[in-house]
Protein backbone atom coordinates (compact mmCIF):
# COMPACT_ATOMS: atom_id res chain seq x y z
CA UNK A 1 0.00 0.00 0.00
CA UNK A 2 1.75 3.16 -1.27
CA UNK A 3 0.17 6.60 -1.46
CA UNK A 4 0.43 8.54 -4.68
CA UNK A 5 0.93 11.85 -2.89
CA UNK A 6 3.01 12.58 0.20
CA UNK A 7 1.09 12.77 3.47
CA UNK A 8 2.08 14.07 6.89
CA UNK A 9 3.54 12.05 9.72
CA UNK A 10 0.33 12.70 11.64
CA UNK A 11 -1.78 11.17 8.86
CA UNK A 12 0.63 8.22 8.68
CA UNK A 13 0.18 7.68 12.42
CA UNK A 14 -3.61 7.61 12.16
CA UNK A 15 -3.53 5.28 9.17
CA UNK A 16 -1.21 2.88 10.97
CA UNK A 17 -3.38 2.87 14.08
CA UNK A 18 -6.43 2.01 11.97
CA UNK A 19 -4.50 -0.69 10.11
CA UNK A 20 -3.48 -2.18 13.47
CA UNK A 21 -7.17 -2.49 14.33
CA UNK A 22 -7.28 0.25 16.94
CA UNK A 23 -10.89 0.97 17.92
CA UNK A 24 -10.31 3.92 20.22
CA UNK A 25 -7.49 6.16 21.41
CA UNK A 26 -7.66 7.80 24.82
CA UNK A 27 -5.84 11.10 24.99
CA UNK A 28 -5.39 14.75 25.85
CA UNK A 29 -4.07 17.36 23.39
CA UNK A 30 -1.21 19.82 23.77
CA UNK A 31 1.15 21.89 21.68
CA UNK A 32 3.47 19.10 20.57
CA UNK A 33 0.66 16.88 19.27
CA UNK A 34 -1.48 19.51 17.58
CA UNK A 35 -0.62 18.27 14.08
CA UNK A 36 -1.84 14.84 15.17
CA UNK A 37 -5.07 16.25 16.55
CA UNK A 38 -5.49 18.34 13.41
CA UNK A 39 -5.29 15.14 11.34
CA UNK A 40 -8.12 13.69 13.45
CA UNK A 41 -10.40 16.61 12.56
CA UNK A 42 -13.18 15.41 10.31
CA UNK A 43 -11.87 11.83 10.21
CA UNK A 44 -15.01 9.65 10.61
CA UNK A 45 -13.01 6.42 10.96
CA UNK A 46 -10.96 7.50 13.96
CA UNK A 47 -12.41 7.39 17.49
CA UNK A 48 -10.80 9.43 20.22
CA UNK A 49 -11.98 9.82 23.83
CA UNK A 50 -10.93 13.08 25.44
CA UNK A 51 -10.19 12.23 29.06
CA UNK A 52 -9.80 14.97 31.64
CA UNK A 53 -6.29 13.97 32.72
CA UNK A 54 -3.52 12.01 31.02
CA UNK A 55 -3.51 9.52 33.89
CA UNK A 56 -7.18 8.85 33.16
CA UNK A 57 -6.25 8.25 29.51
CA UNK A 58 -3.61 5.62 30.18
CA UNK A 59 -5.65 3.82 32.84
CA UNK A 60 -8.58 3.72 30.40
CA UNK A 61 -6.30 2.29 27.70
CA UNK A 62 -5.08 -0.25 30.26
CA UNK A 63 -8.63 -1.30 31.19
CA UNK A 64 -9.46 -1.65 27.50
CA UNK A 65 -6.42 -3.88 26.96
CA UNK A 66 -6.95 -6.11 30.01
CA UNK A 67 -10.63 -6.65 29.28
CA UNK A 68 -10.31 -7.33 25.54
CA UNK A 69 -6.85 -8.85 25.11
CA UNK A 70 -6.13 -6.21 22.46
CA UNK A 71 -3.50 -3.46 22.58
CA UNK A 72 -4.64 -0.30 24.36
CA UNK A 73 -3.54 3.05 22.95
CA UNK A 74 -3.20 6.47 24.56
CA UNK A 75 -1.84 9.81 23.38
CA UNK A 76 -0.37 12.76 25.24
CA UNK A 77 1.68 15.84 24.56
CA UNK A 78 5.26 16.54 25.60
CA UNK A 79 6.58 17.52 29.02
CA UNK A 80 3.90 17.32 31.72
CA UNK A 81 1.51 15.48 29.38
CA UNK A 82 4.04 12.72 28.91
CA UNK A 83 5.18 12.59 32.53
CA UNK A 84 1.57 12.34 33.69
CA UNK A 85 1.53 8.95 31.95
CA UNK A 86 4.43 7.52 33.94
CA UNK A 87 2.36 5.95 36.75
CA UNK A 88 0.07 4.29 34.20
CA UNK A 89 3.02 2.98 32.19
CA UNK A 90 4.54 1.47 35.33
CA UNK A 91 1.16 -0.05 36.24
CA UNK A 92 0.92 -1.78 32.85
CA UNK A 93 4.57 -2.86 32.96
CA UNK A 94 4.22 -4.54 36.36
CA UNK A 95 1.12 -6.45 35.23
CA UNK A 96 2.29 -7.29 31.66
CA UNK A 97 -0.41 -5.31 29.86
CA UNK A 98 0.02 -4.52 26.12
CA UNK A 99 -0.11 -0.77 25.52
CA UNK A 100 1.21 1.53 22.81
CA UNK A 101 1.81 4.88 24.45
CA UNK A 102 2.25 7.74 21.99
CA UNK A 103 3.77 11.02 23.16
CA UNK A 104 4.61 14.19 21.33
CA UNK A 105 7.87 15.99 21.88
CA UNK A 106 9.36 19.34 20.99
CA UNK A 107 10.89 19.72 17.50
CA UNK A 108 14.11 17.78 16.98
CA UNK A 109 16.24 20.93 16.74
CA UNK A 110 15.12 21.87 20.28
CA UNK A 111 15.77 18.46 21.86
CA UNK A 112 18.27 18.84 24.68
CA UNK A 113 17.88 22.60 25.05
CA UNK A 114 15.43 22.55 27.98
CA UNK A 115 12.83 24.13 25.74
CA UNK A 116 9.25 24.77 26.81
CA UNK A 117 7.49 21.53 27.80
CA UNK A 118 10.48 19.35 26.94
CA UNK A 119 11.08 16.13 28.88
CA UNK A 120 13.21 13.11 28.05
CA UNK A 121 10.27 10.73 28.25
CA UNK A 122 12.25 7.98 26.52
CA UNK A 123 14.91 8.14 29.23
CA UNK A 124 12.36 8.51 32.02
CA UNK A 125 10.39 5.43 30.95
CA UNK A 126 13.17 3.04 29.95
CA UNK A 127 12.93 1.04 33.22
CA UNK A 128 9.12 0.75 32.99
CA UNK A 129 8.54 -0.06 29.30
CA UNK A 130 9.07 -3.24 27.36
CA UNK A 131 10.66 -1.05 24.70
CA UNK A 132 10.51 2.55 23.57
CA UNK A 133 11.20 4.51 20.39
CA UNK A 134 12.26 8.05 19.58
CA UNK A 135 11.24 8.77 15.98
CA UNK A 136 13.73 11.11 14.28
CA UNK A 137 12.55 10.79 10.67
CA UNK A 138 9.04 10.69 9.26
CA UNK A 139 10.13 7.89 6.89
CA UNK A 140 10.58 5.65 9.95
CA UNK A 141 7.20 6.37 11.53
CA UNK A 142 5.04 3.70 9.88
CA UNK A 143 7.55 0.93 10.56
CA UNK A 144 8.00 2.13 14.15
CA UNK A 145 4.27 1.98 14.86
CA UNK A 146 3.98 -1.54 13.43
CA UNK A 147 6.98 -2.69 15.46
CA UNK A 148 5.55 -1.08 18.60
CA UNK A 149 2.34 -3.10 18.28
CA UNK A 150 4.27 -6.28 17.58
CA UNK A 151 6.50 -5.85 20.61
CA UNK A 152 3.63 -4.88 22.93
CA UNK A 153 1.65 -8.06 22.25
CA UNK A 154 4.38 -10.64 21.61
CA UNK A 155 5.92 -12.90 24.23
CA UNK A 156 5.44 -11.43 27.69
CA UNK A 157 3.20 -8.50 26.93
CA UNK A 158 3.91 -4.95 28.05
CA UNK A 159 3.81 -1.23 27.29
CA UNK A 160 5.78 0.31 24.41
CA UNK A 161 6.31 4.05 24.13
CA UNK A 162 6.67 5.94 20.84
CA UNK A 163 7.92 9.53 21.17
CA UNK A 164 7.26 11.71 18.11
CA UNK A 165 8.81 15.20 17.83
CA UNK A 166 6.48 17.88 16.51
CA UNK A 167 8.41 18.42 13.27
CA UNK A 168 8.23 14.68 12.51
CA UNK A 169 4.44 14.71 12.88
CA UNK A 170 4.34 17.70 10.47
CA UNK A 171 6.81 16.39 7.87
CA UNK A 172 5.48 14.72 4.72
CA UNK A 173 6.48 11.59 2.86
CA UNK A 174 4.90 8.88 0.74
CA UNK A 175 3.18 6.27 2.86
CA UNK A 176 3.76 2.56 2.43
CA UNK A 177 2.69 -0.16 4.81
CA UNK A 178 5.80 -1.82 6.28
CA UNK A 179 5.46 -5.47 5.31
CA UNK A 180 8.73 -6.49 6.95
CA UNK A 181 9.61 -6.06 10.63
CA UNK A 182 13.17 -5.25 11.62
CA UNK A 183 12.81 -6.34 15.25
CA UNK A 184 13.85 -9.83 16.32
CA UNK A 185 11.35 -12.62 16.74
CA UNK A 186 9.90 -12.35 20.24
CA UNK A 187 8.33 -15.79 20.35
CA UNK A 188 9.51 -17.26 23.67
CA UNK A 189 12.54 -19.45 23.19
CA UNK A 190 12.01 -22.81 24.78
CA UNK A 191 14.86 -23.16 27.25
CA UNK A 192 14.61 -26.94 27.39
CA UNK A 193 13.34 -29.95 25.47
CA UNK A 194 9.68 -29.18 26.18
CA UNK A 195 8.19 -32.66 25.46
CA UNK A 196 10.75 -34.21 27.79
CA UNK A 197 10.04 -31.61 30.47
CA UNK A 198 6.30 -32.19 30.15
CA UNK A 199 6.85 -35.91 30.61
CA UNK A 200 9.02 -35.18 33.66
CA UNK A 201 6.36 -32.87 35.09
CA UNK A 202 3.57 -35.39 34.59
CA UNK A 203 5.73 -38.10 36.15
CA UNK A 204 6.36 -35.85 39.16
CA UNK A 205 2.64 -35.14 39.48
CA UNK A 206 1.88 -38.87 39.37
CA UNK A 207 4.42 -39.51 42.12
CA UNK A 208 3.18 -36.62 44.25
CA UNK A 209 0.89 -37.27 47.19
CA UNK A 210 -0.09 -33.62 47.74
CA UNK A 211 0.09 -31.69 44.44
CA UNK A 212 -1.26 -28.15 44.07
CA UNK A 213 -1.67 -25.74 41.15
CA UNK A 214 -0.99 -22.01 41.49
CA UNK A 215 -2.47 -20.18 38.48
CA UNK A 216 -1.56 -16.54 37.81
CA UNK A 217 -2.28 -13.75 35.37
CA UNK A 218 -0.47 -15.60 32.61
CA UNK A 219 -3.45 -17.96 32.39
CA UNK A 220 -5.71 -15.00 31.62
CA UNK A 221 -3.35 -13.18 29.26
CA UNK A 222 -2.58 -16.27 27.18
CA UNK A 223 -6.20 -17.34 26.83
CA UNK A 224 -5.43 -20.57 28.65
CA UNK A 225 -8.52 -20.73 30.86
CA UNK A 226 -10.31 -23.53 28.96
CA UNK A 227 -7.10 -25.57 28.76
CA UNK A 228 -6.56 -25.09 32.51
CA UNK A 229 -10.11 -26.16 33.33
CA UNK A 230 -9.61 -29.29 31.23
CA UNK A 231 -6.25 -30.01 32.91
CA UNK A 232 -7.73 -29.71 36.39
CA UNK A 233 -10.65 -31.90 35.36
CA UNK A 234 -8.31 -34.59 34.05
CA UNK A 235 -5.86 -34.48 36.94
CA UNK A 236 -8.18 -33.61 39.86
CA UNK A 237 -5.42 -31.45 41.37
CA UNK A 238 -6.62 -28.71 43.76
CA UNK A 239 -5.99 -25.17 42.52
CA UNK A 240 -5.45 -21.67 43.90
CA UNK A 241 -5.46 -18.49 41.79
CA UNK A 242 -3.54 -15.28 42.40
CA UNK A 243 -5.22 -11.85 42.37
CA UNK A 244 -4.54 -11.37 38.66
CA UNK A 245 -5.41 -15.00 38.00
CA UNK A 246 -8.96 -14.69 39.39
CA UNK A 247 -11.42 -15.80 36.74
CA UNK A 248 -8.77 -17.89 34.99
CA UNK A 249 -10.35 -20.83 36.81
CA UNK A 250 -13.98 -20.32 37.89
CA UNK A 251 -14.68 -19.59 41.54
CA UNK A 252 -17.41 -22.22 41.49
CA UNK A 253 -14.96 -24.84 40.22
CA UNK A 254 -15.06 -27.99 42.35
CA UNK A 255 -11.32 -27.96 43.17
CA UNK A 256 -10.80 -24.21 43.66
CA UNK A 257 -9.50 -23.26 47.12
CA UNK A 258 -9.46 -19.49 46.69
CA UNK A 259 -6.86 -16.77 46.43
CA UNK A 260 -3.61 -17.33 48.38
CA UNK A 261 -1.34 -14.83 50.09
CA UNK A 262 -1.66 -11.84 52.38
CA UNK A 263 -5.47 -11.75 52.22
CA UNK A 264 -5.97 -15.24 50.87
CA UNK A 265 -8.24 -17.96 52.17
CA UNK A 266 -7.25 -20.29 54.96
CA UNK A 267 -7.53 -23.33 52.71
CA UNK A 268 -5.44 -21.80 49.93
CA UNK A 269 -2.61 -20.82 52.25
CA UNK A 270 -2.65 -24.09 54.16
CA UNK A 271 -2.52 -25.99 50.87
CA UNK A 272 0.60 -24.03 49.92
CA UNK A 273 2.16 -24.86 53.28
CA UNK A 274 1.31 -28.57 53.10
CA UNK A 275 1.71 -29.47 49.41
CA UNK A 276 4.65 -31.59 48.27
CA UNK A 277 4.61 -30.44 44.62
CA UNK A 278 3.56 -26.96 43.52
CA UNK A 279 2.85 -26.37 39.84
CA UNK A 280 2.91 -22.64 39.13
CA UNK A 281 1.45 -21.60 35.77
CA UNK A 282 1.80 -17.98 34.68
CA UNK A 283 2.48 -16.70 38.20
CA UNK A 284 5.66 -14.89 39.20
CA UNK A 285 5.72 -15.61 42.96
CA UNK A 286 4.88 -12.06 43.96
CA UNK A 287 5.67 -11.25 47.58
CA UNK A 288 1.97 -10.73 48.36
CA UNK A 289 1.48 -14.41 47.47
CA UNK A 290 4.62 -15.93 48.98
CA UNK A 291 4.92 -13.62 52.01
CA UNK A 292 8.13 -14.60 53.90
CA UNK A 293 9.95 -16.26 51.06
CA UNK A 294 12.01 -18.80 52.99
CA UNK A 295 8.81 -20.17 54.55
CA UNK A 296 6.86 -20.42 51.28
CA UNK A 297 5.73 -23.93 50.25
CA UNK A 298 8.38 -25.41 52.59
CA UNK A 299 7.73 -29.06 51.69
CA UNK A 300 7.22 -28.68 47.95
CA UNK A 301 9.20 -29.21 44.80
CA UNK A 302 8.46 -26.32 42.46
CA UNK A 303 7.47 -26.73 38.83
CA UNK A 304 7.16 -23.44 36.96
CA UNK A 305 5.58 -22.73 33.57
CA UNK A 306 6.09 -19.16 32.39
CA UNK A 307 6.45 -17.28 29.13
CA UNK A 308 9.35 -15.25 30.54
CA UNK A 309 12.48 -17.31 31.24
CA UNK A 310 13.74 -14.57 33.56
CA UNK A 311 10.92 -15.32 36.01
CA UNK A 312 11.73 -19.01 36.33
CA UNK A 313 13.95 -19.57 39.35
CA UNK A 314 14.13 -15.85 40.10
CA UNK A 315 12.59 -16.08 43.56
CA UNK A 316 12.08 -19.75 44.42
CA UNK A 317 14.28 -22.75 43.58
CA UNK A 318 12.68 -24.53 40.61
CA UNK A 319 12.93 -28.27 40.02
CA UNK A 320 11.04 -28.44 36.73
CA UNK A 321 11.15 -25.43 34.41
CA UNK A 322 9.11 -25.05 31.25
CA UNK A 323 9.43 -21.77 29.36
CA UNK A 324 6.58 -21.10 26.99
CA UNK A 325 3.07 -19.80 26.49
CA UNK A 326 0.73 -21.16 29.17
CA UNK A 327 -2.02 -22.08 26.73
CA UNK A 328 0.36 -23.91 24.41
CA UNK A 329 1.98 -25.85 27.26
CA UNK A 330 -1.35 -26.78 28.86
CA UNK A 331 -2.76 -27.99 25.55
CA UNK A 332 0.32 -30.18 25.10
CA UNK A 333 0.03 -31.49 28.64
CA UNK A 334 -3.61 -32.37 28.06
CA UNK A 335 -2.61 -34.33 24.96
CA UNK A 336 0.01 -36.21 26.99
CA UNK A 337 -2.60 -37.10 29.62
CA UNK A 338 -3.95 -40.27 28.08
CA UNK A 339 -4.54 -41.77 31.53
CA UNK A 340 -5.91 -39.95 34.61
CA UNK A 341 -3.35 -38.97 37.25
CA UNK A 342 -5.39 -40.42 40.12
CA UNK A 343 -4.35 -37.88 42.75
CA UNK A 344 -4.69 -39.32 46.24
CA UNK A 345 -8.28 -38.79 47.34
CA UNK A 346 -7.17 -38.22 50.94
CA UNK A 347 -5.32 -35.04 49.90
CA UNK A 348 -8.25 -33.67 47.92
CA UNK A 349 -10.68 -34.50 50.72
CA UNK A 350 -8.36 -32.84 53.25
CA UNK A 351 -8.03 -29.49 51.44
CA UNK A 352 -11.71 -29.36 50.54
CA UNK A 353 -12.58 -30.03 54.18
CA UNK A 354 -10.43 -27.03 55.18
CA UNK A 355 -12.32 -24.91 52.65
CA UNK A 356 -15.65 -25.97 54.17
CA UNK A 357 -14.49 -25.65 57.78
CA UNK A 358 -12.82 -22.26 57.42
CA UNK A 359 -14.74 -20.28 54.77
CA UNK A 360 -14.45 -16.56 54.29
CA UNK A 361 -16.83 -14.97 56.78
CA UNK A 362 -17.73 -11.68 58.37
CA UNK A 363 -20.00 -10.50 61.16
CA UNK A 364 -23.05 -9.09 59.46
CA UNK A 365 -25.04 -6.20 60.89
CA UNK A 366 -28.44 -4.58 60.54
CA UNK A 367 -27.18 -1.29 62.00
CA UNK A 368 -24.35 -0.55 59.58
CA UNK A 369 -23.73 -1.55 55.96
CA UNK A 370 -20.94 -4.07 55.67
CA UNK A 371 -18.70 -3.87 52.58
CA UNK A 372 -18.67 -7.66 52.18
CA UNK A 373 -22.46 -7.60 51.90
CA UNK A 374 -22.26 -5.01 49.12
CA UNK A 375 -19.81 -7.15 47.14
CA UNK A 376 -21.94 -10.26 47.66
CA UNK A 377 -24.97 -8.32 46.44
CA UNK A 378 -23.15 -7.20 43.28
CA UNK A 379 -21.96 -10.75 42.65
CA UNK A 380 -25.42 -12.23 43.21
CA UNK A 381 -27.28 -9.74 41.01
CA UNK A 382 -24.81 -9.93 38.12
CA UNK A 383 -24.46 -13.71 38.48
CA UNK A 384 -20.71 -13.30 38.11
CA UNK A 385 -21.15 -12.17 34.49
CA UNK A 386 -20.03 -8.54 34.90
CA UNK A 387 -16.55 -7.14 34.30
CA UNK A 388 -15.38 -5.74 37.62
CA UNK A 389 -12.70 -3.09 37.94
CA UNK A 390 -11.29 -2.05 41.28
CA UNK A 391 -9.07 0.59 42.69
CA UNK A 392 -6.53 -0.38 45.36
CA UNK A 393 -7.10 -0.96 49.04
CA UNK A 394 -9.55 -2.77 51.30
CA UNK A 395 -12.35 -2.72 48.75
CA UNK A 396 -10.01 -4.42 46.25
CA UNK A 397 -9.42 -7.30 48.64
CA UNK A 398 -13.10 -7.61 49.60
CA UNK A 399 -13.90 -7.78 45.89
CA UNK A 400 -11.27 -10.48 45.33
CA UNK A 401 -12.65 -12.45 48.27
CA UNK A 402 -16.42 -12.12 47.86
CA UNK A 403 -17.14 -11.66 44.15
CA UNK A 404 -17.55 -15.01 42.38
CA UNK A 405 -15.54 -14.67 39.19
CA UNK A 406 -16.60 -17.06 36.45
CA UNK A 407 -14.63 -15.93 33.42
CA UNK A 408 -11.14 -14.71 32.49
CA UNK A 409 -10.74 -10.96 31.98
CA UNK A 410 -13.63 -10.29 34.37
CA UNK A 411 -11.41 -8.70 37.06
CA UNK A 412 -9.47 -5.59 36.08
CA UNK A 413 -7.23 -4.43 38.91
CA UNK A 414 -3.76 -3.04 39.53
CA UNK A 415 -1.76 -5.91 40.99
CA UNK A 416 1.98 -5.37 41.02
CA UNK A 417 2.11 -1.59 41.37
CA UNK A 418 -1.03 -1.17 43.47
CA UNK A 419 -2.05 2.07 41.77
CA UNK A 420 -4.73 4.17 43.42
CA UNK A 421 -6.80 6.08 40.86
CA UNK A 422 -6.72 3.12 38.46
CA UNK A 423 -10.16 1.64 39.08
CA UNK A 424 -12.60 4.17 37.66
CA UNK A 425 -10.85 5.16 34.41
CA UNK A 426 -9.98 1.52 33.71
CA UNK A 427 -13.72 0.79 33.83
CA UNK A 428 -14.29 3.38 31.11
CA UNK A 429 -11.77 1.61 28.89
CA UNK A 430 -13.34 -1.77 29.66
CA UNK A 431 -16.77 -0.43 28.72
CA UNK A 432 -15.48 0.98 25.42
CA UNK A 433 -13.98 -2.42 24.63
CA UNK A 434 -17.04 -4.39 25.80
CA UNK A 435 -20.09 -2.28 24.94
CA UNK A 436 -22.57 -5.07 25.61
CA UNK A 437 -21.23 -5.99 29.05
CA UNK A 438 -22.11 -4.72 32.52
CA UNK A 439 -19.03 -2.92 33.80
CA UNK A 440 -18.86 -2.26 37.53
CA UNK A 441 -16.19 0.05 38.93
CA UNK A 442 -15.60 -0.63 42.64
CA UNK A 443 -13.66 2.11 44.43
CA UNK A 444 -12.73 3.40 47.83
CA UNK A 445 -13.42 6.99 48.78
CA UNK A 446 -9.68 7.68 48.58
CA UNK A 447 -8.91 6.31 45.12
CA UNK A 448 -12.14 7.68 43.64
CA UNK A 449 -10.91 11.22 44.24
CA UNK A 450 -7.71 10.61 42.27
CA UNK A 451 -9.51 10.34 38.91
CA UNK A 452 -13.03 11.57 39.70
CA UNK A 453 -12.77 14.12 36.89
CA UNK A 454 -13.39 11.31 34.41
CA UNK A 455 -17.05 11.42 35.46
CA UNK A 456 -17.27 14.08 32.76
CA UNK A 457 -16.65 11.68 29.90
CA UNK A 458 -19.07 9.11 31.35
CA UNK A 459 -21.77 11.76 31.19
CA UNK A 460 -20.80 13.28 27.83
CA UNK A 461 -20.23 10.00 26.00
CA UNK A 462 -23.00 8.11 27.86
CA UNK A 463 -20.58 5.41 28.99
CA UNK A 464 -22.80 3.20 31.18
CA UNK A 465 -20.31 2.26 33.88
CA UNK A 466 -21.86 1.45 37.25
CA UNK A 467 -19.68 3.27 39.78
CA UNK A 468 -19.53 1.89 43.32
CA UNK A 469 -17.87 3.75 46.18
CA UNK A 470 -17.29 1.89 49.44
CA UNK A 471 -17.07 4.94 51.65
CA UNK A 472 -15.62 4.56 55.15
CA UNK A 473 -14.19 8.09 55.30
CA UNK A 474 -10.67 6.77 55.70
CA UNK A 475 -7.70 5.35 53.87
CA UNK A 476 -8.90 1.95 54.95
CA UNK A 477 -5.94 -0.32 54.23
CA UNK A 478 -3.46 2.15 55.72
CA UNK A 479 -5.70 2.44 58.79
CA UNK A 480 -5.80 -1.36 59.04
CA UNK A 481 -2.02 -1.61 59.05
CA UNK A 482 -1.72 1.21 61.56
CA UNK A 483 -4.25 -0.54 63.79
CA UNK A 484 -2.68 -4.01 63.67
CA UNK A 485 1.01 -3.25 63.25
CA UNK A 486 1.58 0.32 64.49
CA UNK A 487 -0.34 0.05 67.80
CA UNK A 488 -3.29 2.15 66.57
CA UNK A 489 -1.16 5.21 65.89
CA UNK A 490 -3.48 6.55 63.18
CA UNK A 491 -1.52 9.03 61.12
CA UNK A 492 -3.08 11.07 58.29
CA UNK A 493 -5.73 8.62 57.14
CA UNK A 494 -8.88 10.65 57.87
CA UNK A 495 -10.88 11.36 54.69
CA UNK A 496 -13.92 12.83 56.41
CA UNK A 497 -13.44 16.06 54.43
CA UNK A 498 -14.19 14.30 51.14
CA UNK A 499 -16.85 15.76 48.85
CA UNK A 500 -20.45 14.63 48.74
CA UNK A 501 -20.01 12.05 45.98
CA UNK A 502 -23.68 12.17 45.02
CA UNK A 503 -23.54 15.92 44.47
CA UNK A 504 -20.20 15.59 42.70
CA UNK A 505 -21.62 13.02 40.29
CA UNK A 506 -24.71 15.15 39.70
CA UNK A 507 -22.51 18.16 38.99
CA UNK A 508 -20.91 16.20 36.17
CA UNK A 509 -24.32 15.03 34.92
CA UNK A 510 -24.17 11.47 36.28
CA UNK A 511 -27.19 10.11 38.22
CA UNK A 512 -26.29 9.03 41.74
CA UNK A 513 -27.59 7.94 45.11
CA UNK A 514 -26.45 7.07 48.62
CA UNK A 515 -27.10 3.90 50.61
CA UNK A 516 -26.60 3.42 54.34
CA UNK A 517 -28.72 0.28 54.88
CA UNK A 518 -29.19 -3.08 53.14
CA UNK A 519 -32.63 -2.04 51.92
CA UNK A 520 -31.31 1.18 50.41
CA UNK A 521 -28.36 -0.69 48.92
CA UNK A 522 -30.53 -3.26 47.17
CA UNK A 523 -32.97 -0.64 45.84
CA UNK A 524 -30.30 1.73 44.52
CA UNK A 525 -28.28 -1.09 42.99
CA UNK A 526 -31.29 -2.30 41.03
CA UNK A 527 -31.85 1.27 39.86
CA UNK A 528 -28.23 1.45 38.72
CA UNK A 529 -28.47 -1.85 36.84
CA UNK A 530 -31.63 -0.74 35.05
CA UNK A 531 -30.17 2.63 34.10
CA UNK A 532 -29.07 2.83 30.43
CA UNK A 533 -26.23 5.21 31.28
CA UNK A 534 -23.67 5.72 34.03
CA UNK A 535 -24.80 5.58 37.66
CA UNK A 536 -22.89 6.22 40.90
CA UNK A 537 -23.74 4.83 44.33
CA UNK A 538 -22.06 6.02 47.51
CA UNK A 539 -22.28 3.05 49.89
CA UNK A 540 -21.61 4.36 53.40
CA UNK A 541 -19.97 1.38 55.10
CA UNK A 542 -18.74 0.48 58.58
CA UNK A 543 -15.71 2.62 59.40
CA UNK A 544 -13.81 0.01 61.41
CA UNK A 545 -14.25 -3.06 59.21
CA UNK A 546 -10.99 -4.89 58.51
CA UNK A 547 -9.98 -7.28 55.74
CA UNK A 548 -9.51 -10.79 57.09
CA UNK A 549 -7.77 -13.17 56.77
CA UNK A 550 -4.47 -11.29 56.85
CA UNK A 551 -0.83 -12.31 56.93
CA UNK A 552 1.28 -9.41 58.26
CA UNK A 553 4.10 -8.26 56.03
CA UNK A 554 7.33 -10.05 56.94
CA UNK A 555 5.44 -13.05 58.31
CA UNK A 556 5.02 -16.48 56.79
CA UNK A 557 1.75 -17.89 55.49
CA UNK A 558 1.41 -20.02 58.61
CA UNK A 559 1.12 -16.82 60.69
CA UNK A 560 -2.25 -15.91 59.18
CA UNK A 561 -4.64 -13.87 61.32
CA UNK A 562 -8.22 -15.08 60.87
CA UNK A 563 -10.88 -12.70 62.16
CA UNK A 564 -8.43 -10.99 64.46
CA UNK A 565 -7.12 -14.18 66.08
CA UNK A 566 -4.11 -16.31 65.04
CA UNK A 567 -5.05 -19.84 64.00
Amino acid sequence: MITELPISGSEILLRMLLLEGVECVFGYPGGSVLYIYDAMHGNPDFRHILTRHEQGAIHAADGYARSTGKVGVCLATSGPGATNLVTGIATAHMDSVPLVVITGNVPTDLIGTDSFQEADIVGITQPITKHNFFVRNVEDLARTIREAFYIAQSGRKGPVLVDIPKDVSAAVTKFSYPEQLLVRDLTPREQVDTPTQIESLLAALRASEKPLILAGGGIVYSGASDALIEFVKRTEIPIVTSLLGLGGYPSEGPLWLGMPGMHGTYAANQALIQCDLLLSIGARFDDRVTMKLDQFAPHARIAHIDIDAAEIGKLVPTSIAICGDAKDILLRMNRFLTDPLQVKRSWVDHVMAMKREFPLSYEDSEEVLKPQYVIEMISRTTNGEAIITTDVGQHQMWTAQYYRFKHPRSLITSGGLGTMGFGFPSAIGAQIGNPGKIIVSINGDGGMQMCAQELAICAIDRIPVKIVILNNETLGMIKQWQELIYDKRYSHIDLSGSPDFVKLANAYGVPAGRATTKEEAEKLWQEALSSPGPFLIDFVIAKDELVYPMVPQGAGLQEMIVGGKPR
